[in-house]
């Protein structure tokens, strides 16, 4: 019976996911996506509890039909990126420069088809907790849920055993599921370096303290991170993506900024690299004549993944879709998720569901104008979130 109102929805879920892609909102702008949420939610009489997570976070409820059961937390994220869509599709992005390209829209879907699917049930052994987070794109939404109380049951419910999250995946064939134990997410962090010198005439440069020399160095230098400080078997990904400085073809600048981003699987990484790029940009500065200063931001922690509830997940996908489409991840991903918010306080397992059509090798990928989320998924996704929340024991 379960399985046959999901397949019932699908055409519904569809179309919510269409909706919402075609309103793209960005990080905690999520008015119209908040609204929606809470129709559908009230539509199946599911208790909810809005203005959350700085405004646009929803919390959903839907009780045991019992009691002595556990409180099981499902999660979406709901945000969009600033990127000018180029899908094509008639329901692209009626917002220029904003777009779902990270499949938020079928992870949103996803979790109301759940609340859908669960109010129906004339059992439910378990409490459920439908966490509809905003700005997860940067903005820390999962935090932000976090601190407002959803898991502690500060605003719905009681305080939650577990929770489960996933995200689409397009490197991955089309509805196969990949887990992992422990890490499987870096940590992410920001940095800003500014070099300053002192300028000058460029047919002069024995006058002056050259920034960009010392910002060319430091940019070469910094690769030597990973090559040098850490384990080979180990990951650190330190990138520079953004140099500015300089206004003219003969002018030796004062200042020369660098900014870029370091991921990490481990806590003593994540201490090391920061220390090396301090001590490299600090040391080639001086060397150079120049006084440097650093920006450092934290970004997300690492979604690691605790056993038993990634175990679950196992379980219940391959009863779904079948033991030969549910593999371990051969290696952690380098980008961060904030899903890692909620990991940090309760048991947590987060995990990828192939978009890739079949017949296709490759598909737009996410963070790319042309990327879509794959309708196609969303019944597997909605029964598997909906067994996870019926069999947590």
């Amino acid at each position: 019976m379960l399985r046959q109102r999901i397949d019932g929805d699908a055409g519904y879920l569809a179309e919510l996911r269409h909706d919402i892609h075609r309103c793209p909102e960005l990080m905690y702008e999520e008015v119209q996506t908040s609204a929606r949420v809470q129709a559908e939610l009230a539509k199946v009489g599911v208790e909810f509890k809005a203005g959350l997570a700085k405004g646009t976070g929803v919390l959903g409820y839907l009780p045991a039909t019992k009691p002595g059961g556990k409180t099981v937390a499902l999660r979406a994220d709901m945000d969009a990126l600033p990127i000018h869509e180029e899908t094509g599709l008639p329901y692209a992005s009626e917002t220029p420069g904003k777009m779902h390209a990270c499949g938020h829209d079928g992870h949103t879907a996803i979790l109301v088809g759940v609340a859908r699917a669960l109010a129906q049930e004339e059992e439910r052994p378990n409490n459920v907790l439908f966490v509809f987070q905003p700005a997860e794109e940067g903005g820390a939404g999962g935090r932000a849920m976090c601190e407002d109380g959803v898991l502690d049951g500060k605003v719905l419910g009681g305080k939650a055993d577990v929770i489960y999250g996933l995200h689409g995946w397009p490197e991955e064939p089309v509805g196969e599921v990949r887990w992992k134990v422990g890490p499987m997410m870096a940590a992410t962090n920001q940095f800003i370096i500014q070099i300053h010198g002192k300028g000058g005439h460029a047919a002069a440069p024995h006058t002056t303290a050259d920034p960009v020399v010392a910002a060319a160095q430091i940019v070469t230098a910094l690769q030597s991170i990973g090559s040098r400080n850490v384990d080979p078997l180990d990951s650190i990904v330190v990138s520079v993506t953004s140099v500015h400085g300089g206004t003219a073809f003969n002018v030796i600048p004062e200042m020369v900024e660098l900014r870029g981003t370091m991921r990490t699987l481990l806590p003593e990484t994540r201490v090391l690299g920061r220390e090396r790029i301090f001590a490299i940009s600090e040391g080639i500065g001086s060397a150079m004549g120049c006084r440097v200063e650093i920006e450092w931001r934290e970004g997300y922690p690492v979604t690691a993944n605790e056993e038993v509830a990634t175990g679950d997940v196992r379980r219940v996908a391959s009863a779904v879709v079948g033991e030969g489409k549910v593999a371990e991840l051969s290696a952690p991903v380098m980008g961060g998720e904030d899903f890692s918010f909620y990991g940090e306080r309760i048991p947590a397992a987060f995990y990828f569901v192939g978009l890739r059509p079949e017949g296709m090798d490759e598909m737009p990928s996410v963070h790319t104008p042309r990327f879509d989320f794959n309708d196609a998924v969303i019944p597997d996704c909605v029964e598997i979130m909906s067994r996870l929340a019926l069999e947590r024991v």
